[in-house]
């Protein structure tokens, strides 16, 4: 071949005498190679990439073994990598099959190699494009109905590639509601030739629903194909109606919030505002609309550091509006800046009303000092008095009275609550008018007051003071039409030293008034050394508690609960104090001063997690789970986080609901809120119930049974000790059993000891009893051990 020739094809020619070793190589051979004149065959060899002499060997070795005329090719590399070349072979064989001659041709293949990787790599690009745009194409030919379609498609519509596809199948995958239309337009589209889109919904095989937008027009006049596009839009109209509605929404939004919205514009003008904005600043909208920021608002806050000048904006924080009745108006402000569709630039200003909670936040600031009942200063004001007393330089002088109603529980419980508040009132309203000057009258809780005298010696010495107090709390009070006498005990302490604070003064006093009050009803007495002592003893034992209710220091008893067949229905659950110097105390020696320092809402808190974690791990008595009951004294209804406690601690034990008993005294289920009463409600609907217990103390029982939310009724051992013996308890505990039975309520028997009790409490209707006759309050692993022996005994006869 012409050198020019393999030029232009880029081509060159060899030959090899295999016998002997002879080699040709043509001009463009050589130029392809870049070798000169003298170069032989393992000079071009040479040439070759490295990694591809072992193929190019195998090619010399196979052509070798070649028949005659058979063709092989190998594809080879220049020593830098970046050229291409196709190499081809043949052997020329003599009579007996042996080569004689190999010959052929070193063509530079690079650019061809170049242009099918591109061809590749688009085709892989456009085939990776239509997937992640979800974009399929296809083509139609109108005559035959046959469909041809990517491989992207076929995942579109949910078919398998290679699936043969007709016009007809593509129409019964169409949603039956669009087939109609669909049908239509593209059947107008095939004979006019006119382009055609639409977007339907597509049924794919798996029973999905998708949106599909197609497109589609003729390939060539009277072609009879039509090619075209589906591209699935499902997410982006998915997206654009969450839009819409959300965007609906917002304008909705702005209709009912029931904040006020304003618009401004780049001229801080109010352009737009919802109804509730109109309502606060007490004015149509077109009467504001307009206005510049600064007019919106009333005088106070127009005089301010932070006011607005007339042009610009409002600033946030809290501003005072004016309005049409010129009352100022408090709101609380944020804004922020946005973009209209059109491109505008505007703010967003959001007014909260907080006109109300301004007024409420200064009556809390008046509740936290001052007792919501009678409007006396409370414990926090009491403290902060003794504080400024007490550092000043006249500390010596002071005296604080710590005065208890003597008996008040009886007032409570024979004549109501609402009794007992209106006696608390009248009494404070009696210290307020008679104290001399320089006294305070404070009210810490309940039936408790305090009376601080600054300058104990300017009010006559600490026996007159007490002398006036005591009268003052010693009369004949109205309430209700009927005169109530009482009394009050008084205890009296002063400073014992330069470092007595204001809390050591309430704890010498009120250990005083402990002292005053177990001398009887209206006694008077003086915190000395040794009821210091005490109330320091107090303050040791009740940091003792507090150690030992953090520290898991204290121990739980249980005392079931048994039916008239000796099965173990429930246990209560009773704390026990082991402690490390005194052995184990019983509630009644460490409960007073769990009172006294607070420590109840803890203690309940520790009893409840303790008691259902425990229960969580008993066996099943006679083939039936048992329940278990924690009494509250501190954690009650009323409480805000109530249900909260009770329903973190069941979660957290893991016991089901319908084996918890709540047990609270009479006192706390009576005249409930309706919030309290909601909450209760919610436990007893996941299975918690609810025993009113000591029934039948408190004020008007019988009265008020039907409105107590208790599914349990324990009828107090003050009824059971004399049930058969006293005909009065006989009645009350039948009475009680009978209405009880009647409003669906279950009854339990306390403090049943003798077989005596038990036959008379189970002949009229009693359904369970607990009491030293069935068994004592035992640790937990004898009580385990109680369940796992059967049935308790139950004493025969009747």
């Amino acid at each position: 071949m012409p050198l020019d020739a393999e030029r232009i094809a880029q081509l060159g020619s060899w030959r090899l005498d295999p016998r002997t070793g002879d080699a040709f190589l043509s001009g463009g051979l050589r130029e392809l190679a870049g070798l000169d004149a003298t170069a032989g065959m393992d000079d071009l060899l040479r040439r070759v990439h490295r990694d591809d002499r072992s193929a190019l060997k195998a090619f010399s070795a196979k052509l070798r073994m070649a028949t005659d005329d058979e063709i092989l090719e190998v594809a080879v590399r220049d020593c830098s990598g970046t050229r291409a070349y196709q190499v081809r072979g043949r052997a020329t064989v003599d009579d007996e099959g042996v080569p004689r001659l190999l010959h052929g041709t070193v063509q530079d293949v690079t650019d061809r190699h170049l242009m099918e990787r591109q061809f590749d790599q688009d085709r892989r690009l456009f085939s990776d494009a239509q997937r992640v745009a979800r974009l399929g194409t296809w083509e139609w030919h109108i005559d035959t109905g046959e469909c041809i379609w990517s491989t992207t498609l076929y995942d579109i519509f949910g078919v398998a590639p290679g699936t043969p596809v007709t016009y007809e199948s593509y129409l019964q995958m169409v949603h039956p509601d669009d087939v109609g239309w669909v049908q239509e337009r593209w059947d107008e589209g095939g004979r006019t030739g006119q382009r055609v889109e639409c977007e339907n919904r597509v049924i794919r095989p798996d029973g999905t629903v998708r949106v599909c937008l197609c497109r589609g027009e003729p390939l060539a006049e009277g072609a009879g194909i039509v090619i075209g596009t589906v591209q699935d839009v499902t997410e982006q109209r998915s997206i654009q109606d969450r839009m819409q509605r959300s965007s609906q929404r917002f304008t909705d939004l702005l209709a009912v919030a029931p904040v006020g919205i304003g618009l401004f514009d780049d001229d801080n003008r109010l352009v737009d505002a919802n109804d509730a904005l109109c309502s606060l600043l007490g004015r149509q909208l077109e009467a504001v609309r307009g206005l510049p920021a600064a007019e919106l608002l009333h005088a106070e806050d127009q005089a301010g550091e932070d006011a607005p000048d007339r042009h610009g904006p409002l600033v946030a924080g809290l501003r005072v509006l004016a309005s049409a009745s010129g009352k100022p108006v408090y709101c609380e402000l944020s804004s922020t800046e946005s973009v209209a569709d059109d491109g505008r630039k505007f703010r967003l200003v959001v007014f909260s009303d907080v006109t109300e909670r301004l007024r409420v936040a200064q009556q809390l600031r008046y509740q936290a000092t001052h007792d919501d009942l009678t409007g006396l200063p409370g414990r926090t004001a009491v403290n902060e008095l003794l504080r400024e007393l007490l550092s000043g330089e006249h500390a010596e002088r002071v005296a604080l009275l710590f005065c208890d109603v003597d008996n008040f529980k009886r007032v409570n419980d024979s004549m109501g609550h609402d009794a007992g508040d209106e006696l608390i009132v009248a009494l404070a309203r009696r210290l307020e008018r008679g104290l001399p000057v320089g006294c305070t009258v404070g009210r810490m809780s309940g039936d408790e007051y305090v009376v601080i005298c600054a300058d104990i010696d300017r009010a006559g010495g600490v026996e007159t003071l007490t002398r006036s107090v005591s009268s003052l709390l010693k009369a004949a009070v109205p309430v209700r039409g009927q005169l109530l006498r009482v009394s009050a005990s008084i205890g009296v302490a002063v400073p014992d030293g330069p470092d007595t604070t204001g809390a050591d003064l309430l704890r010498f006093a009120d250990a005083a008034m402990f002292e005053a009050k177990a001398k009887g009803a209206g006694r008077v007495a003086l915190a000395n050394p040794k009821m210091i002592a005490s109330a320091n003893s107090q303050m040791y034992l009740e940091g003792q508690l507090r150690e030992a209710i953090a520290n898991d220091g204290l121990v739980l008893h249980y005392q079931p609960v048994v039916g008239p067949d000796g099965r173990v229905l429930s246990a209560e659950a009773l704390v026990r104090w082991p402690h490390p110097e005194r052995g184990i105390l019983p509630p009644g020696e460490f409960l007073p001063v769990a009172e006294r320092g607070d420590l109840l809402r803890e203690l309940d808190r520790w009893v409840l997690r303790t008691a259902l974690r425990e229960a969580s791990t008993w066996p099943e008595h006679s083939g039936h789970p048992v329940c278990v009951a924690v009494n509250l004294s501190g954690l009650v209804p009323g409480d805000a986080d109530f249900v909260d406690v009770i329903a973190t601690s069941v979660v957290a034990s893991g016991i089901p609901w319908d084996r918890v008993i709540i047990e609270l005294v009479e006192t706390l289920l009576i005249d409930l809120p309706e919030r309290s009463r909601t909450a209760m409600d919610e436990l007893v609907e996941r299975g918690v119930r609810f025993a009113v217990d000591d029934f039948g103390t408190g004020y008007s029982s019988l009265a008020r049974l039907k409105e107590l939310p208790a599914q349990i009724i324990k009828v107090d051992r003050r009824f059971v000790s004399g049930v058969a013996t006293e005909s009065a308890d006989f009645a009350v505990a039948r009475a009680l059993v009978d209405m009880g039975r009647a409003m669906g309520r279950s009854c339990v028997a306390e403090g049943v000891e003798t077989a005596t009790q038990f036959h008379v409490l189970r002949g009229i209707g009693v359904e369970a009893f607990q009491g030293w006759l069935m068994s004592r309050p035992i640790p937990p692993g004898q009580f385990r051990q109680l369940l796992r022996k059967g049935p308790v005994h139950i004493p025969e006869g009747s």
